[in-house]
């Protein structure tokens, strides 16, 4: 699937963003931080679908 640069931008910002609430996560495991950076990557990843999907319905080139 060809994708536009917008959608490219909008998956790397919400990867970062993952990437780095799961990368807070296993340096604290067991604490109370990690369970909610955990659960918080979950969320943004839900948030990620939701907003590449979306882009995909209203994007000229990609969809």
């Amino acid at each position: 699937m060809k994708t536009c640069l917008r959608f490219d931008r909008i998956k790397a910002g919400f990867e970062k963003d993952v990437l780095f609430l799961r990368g807070h996560a296993e340096r604290h495991v067991g604490s109370p931080a990690a369970r909610t950076s955990a659960k918080h990557a979950i969320s943004v990843k839900r948030n990620m679908a939701r907003a590449l999907n979306t882009h995909l319905a209203r994007c000229r080139e990609c969809g």
